[in-house]
């Protein structure tokens, strides 16, 4: 009965994951990521506006040039009344005019304002880049938790399906030994309820691999009822040293990054606001060129055209204490700046000292728990020969079982927290791997 049962869960396993599957690999998973994430296609797109920005022309250093044309009339009813002579009375007047040009202004000084403005258009590029290195760094971070979480419950349907195997061998020694004459009928229902929890725990494992594997598939932004397999293993990398980490986290974290190019917008504004002390001086020009008719006027026709030139100067000699104002303003922003630099080094290095904790604790647990697998093996094996024998009680067997089960499970745990506690350490340094 126990085995049929077992029969059914496998089939509907296969009937659910399909005849084949898709083996993925992290490095595929990654790539993949990287081509369909929409969150990485938005941050790539925010790049591209922060680099139509960066120009000269946005920052004010070219000149502007206008074209107009006008085209427009009237009709009227007149009467004129000379000093001498009779009323002039005209019905429908009908008058025009028409005039087209262009304008030139360029501000050629405006007390160095349009250089710290073109500098920090090209910062706002570089803080642009760096938040999309950050949205990569972010993704590939999730893929890869997401990716081991896979491998773990992938291990757990193992572990509990290693489970299933002992509850039915202790089923199959049960009802042998009731058929001989040597055990109890309680023996066997109890063999078969704690197989049926073993096939519960099973299943519920099972789900939850699948919901992983959903999980994976939307972060790769691909059909979520993909089915695929992935790598047996959880390798941590058991080399990382904190030096070197804290070393590549203050020059490479896009966060402290980012701080400091807020740090250089901040100057930089400044130096564009006490530009507003000195003079600006801009050149103009222009042509232009205008026909009109007017029946009841002195000329009743009259055109002219030409061009223009001058050059503009002006200088601010009070805006109502504004302009200091705005300068204090200013250096309050860089003293900000500054002090959330500062900030920002206490954070990364706090949260990169916390998982590199974490990540050295879990290597020590995966030793440990690796020999607790080895002994709660070894003493599975051994009380199941004297279960055999019928030298022990059903209830030590049970015991020795969950106490594996256990071992196995923390195992496959520590190897998975390590995994996430290294690829934090990697992130926060900013030296994740893209590739695998």
């Amino acid at each position: 009965m126990s085995k049929k049962l077992k029969i059914l869960i496998l089939l509907l396993s296969l009937s659910l994951s399909g005849f084949a599957q898709e083996q993925l690999s992290l490095q595929e998973a990654i790539t993949i990521a990287l081509q369909n994430n929409y969150d990485i296609k938005i941050s790539k797109n925010q790049i591209d506006i922060a680099k139509n920005n960066a120009n000269i022309g946005n920052a004010g250093m070219l000149p502007n040039l206008t074209g107009s044309y006008t085209n427009g009339g009237s009709i009227q009813n007149t009467r004129q009344t000379p000093a001498t002579g009779p009323d002039r009375v005209i019905t429908g007047a009908k008058s025009t005019n028409n005039s087209y040009g262009a304008d030139l202004n360029w501000t050629i000084f405006d007390g160095f304002s349009m250089f710290a403005n073109y500098d920090r258009l090209k910062e706002l590029q570089k803080q642009g880049e760096l938040n999309s290195r950050l949205t990569i760094l972010t993704t590939v971070a999730d893929v890869i938790n997401a990716y081991y979480d896979v491998v773990r419950q992938q291990q757990l349907v193992i572990a509990a399906d290693s489970a299933m195997d002992v509850s039915v061998l202790r089923t199959s020694i049960a009802k042998t030994k009731l058929q001989l004459g040597r055990g109890s009928k309680l023996d066997v229902l109890t063999a078969q309820v704690d197989y049926n929890t073993d096939t519960s725990n099973y299943l519920q494992t099972k789900n939850a691999l699948q919901v992983a594997k959903i999980r994976l598939n939307q972060l790769m932004v691909r059909d979520i009822g993909t089915t695929f397999s992935v790598e047996p293993n959880i390798d941590v990398d058991k080399g990382i040293l904190y030096s070197k980490m804290a070393e590549m986290a203050g020059q490479q974290n896009p966060n402290v990054q980012n701080a400091f190019i807020n740090q250089r917008i901040a100057s930089l504004n400044l130096k564009s606001i006490r530009g507003a002390r000195y003079p600006s001086v801009s050149l103009n020009s222009g042509y232009s060129r205008a026909n009109s008719t007017s029946p009841t006027g002195f000329n009743q026709k009259f055109a002219a055209n030409g061009f223009t030139y001058g050059v503009t100067a002006s200088i601010n000699l009070f805006n109502g204490f504004l302009q200091r104002q705005n300068e204090r303003n200013a250096r309050i922003d860089i003293e900000n700046s500054s002090l959330t630099l500062s900030k920002t080094k206490l954070d990364v290095n706090s949260q990169l000292l916390t998982a590199y904790q974490n990540y050295s604790t879990y290597l020590d647990l995966i030793k440990l728990e690796q020999r607790n697998v080895d002994i709660a093996k070894e003493n599975l094996d051994i009380t199941l020969a004297k279960y055999r024998l019928g030298s022990i009680a059903p209830l030590e067997l049970r015991e020795a079982q969950r106490n594996a089960i256990d071992a196995q499970n923390r195992f496959i745990e520590m190897q998975y927290q390590a995994k996430i506690a290294e690829t934090n350490l990697k992130a926060i340094s900013g030296n994740i791997d893209l590739s695998k």
